[in-house]
């Protein structure tokens, strides 16, 4: 694969904890990293002005709902992605694999790939490794990810051993399917709960030129301690020189775990979920207040006194109590924006940190909030 449009550096590291930068052709982020999910190309109720004012420098689409609305083809005719939804810095696109996943009802699984209906008009579609690169590239998302099978974290040893046979037939096929030198493509680690499944997943994936790995099935139905005994040895077995994405994982705490075992970006829709529905992070020993509370009826703090976002600067708990209390959007839409900004200042710290060789006091004073495993 090209360094001409997209390349890795790892600049240092505290411990396990990796400082570094990504380069793509629409520009660089620092790593560790979090990326705001903005599934239908939109990070839900948030600008991508706001998205610029809090920090963030890369985001993330979802290829099996912009396949499925408004379609790729649409997006291309615009001049790609970043022309469509006026997203200027870089865009990482999932697969569809975790969507397969999530349609186990519904979906009719093969080698090839998996058959299933559309959850808009209950068309039918193929989706398959070739297929589901064309659609990223087609995109012209600057990282696009390997198809992949996402088994449940509950599986059976042989189950398990089964869909990773699978997983890696199909992301062999999505290097060979790849056209676009533009385009970083990242391999997926699966391999459930078993060390020696993971290991196997790391050799075969390893030997063929990926541009970075994701470590895939976790926080897909095991206990926290599963994923957490799976992070103390599996992202040290990735690639040294390789950037290292955990998926749709997690809480603050799961976050920090994760670096300290060498991992370096991110993604998770619970800022903006846990926005919607009035939780609010905020920085201390409580870690989130629930906004709807009548303790926060006549406050006039801000959400968080650490916090500098839009909401914080402008408004009160009592005004935003209020907002919710009355049905308004304006609400949901300030709380996630102040988790985001929550989250992407954790990662600053973080940064700040394994910079100074500090990480580790860092780490121990994050895992004293034990609410986060909640």
């Amino acid at each position: 694969m090209s360094e001409k449009f997209h390349k890795y550096t790892l600049i240092k590291n505290d411990g396990k904890a990796r400082l570094g930068s990504f380069s793509t052709i629409h520009g660089s982020f620092d790593t560790p990293n979090f990326m705001p999910v903005g599934t239908k190309a939109s990070v839900k109720g948030v600008d991508h002005e706001r998205l610029k004012e809090i920090g963030t420098q890369i985001t993330l689409v979802n290829t099996y709902h912009l396949m499925l609305r408004p379609g790729e083809k649409l997006i291309k005719d615009f001049g790609g992605i970043h022309k469509f939804c006026s997203w200027e810095g870089p865009i990482l696109s999932d697969s569809g694999g975790f969507q397969v996943f999530s349609l186990k009802g519904i979906r009719k699984l093969s080698k090839e790939g998996v058959e299933f209906r559309s959850v808009i008009d209950g068309s039918k579609h193929f989706l398959s490794p070739e297929r589901s690169i064309e659609i990223q590239e087609a995109l012209g998302v600057d990282i696009a990810m390997a198809f992949d099978e996402c088994p449940d974290g509950r599986l059976e040893y042989d189950d398990v051993k089964k869909s990773l046979d699978i997983t890696l037939g199909w992301e062999k096929r999505s290097l060979e399917a790849k056209q676009r030198e533009e385009t970083a493509l990242f391999a997926i680690t699966q391999g459930g709960m078993f060390k020696d499944l993971r290991t196997y997943a790391i050799e075969e994936l390893s030997k063929l030129p990926f541009d970075g790995f994701a470590i895939g099935g976790l926080s897909v139905g095991e206990e926290k301690e599963q994923m957490y005994d799976v992070l103390s040895y599996h992202p040290q077995d990735l690639p040294q020189d390789k950037i290292r994405y955990l998926m749709g994982v997690g809480t603050p705490r799961d976050i920090v775990e994760a670096v300290h075992n060498g991992v370096d970006l991110f993604d998770c829709v619970m800022p903006t979920r846990a926005g919607r529905f009035g939780r609010a992070y905020v920085s201390g020993e409580e870690v989130f207040i629930n906004i709807k509370n009548s303790a926060h009826a006549t406050s006039n703090e801000p959400v968080d006194k650490n916090c500098d976002c839009i909401a914080c600067k402008r408004y009160s708990r009592a005004y935003i109590h209020h907002l919710f209390k009355a049905g308004e959007m304006l609400g949901p839409i300030l709380l996630s924006t102040h988790n985001l900004a929550y989250y992407l200042n954790l990662m600053k710290r973080i940064r700040e940190a394994i910079n100074s060789g500090s990480f580790e006091a860092l780490y121990s004073d994050e895992c004293k909030k034990a609410k986060w495993y909640k």
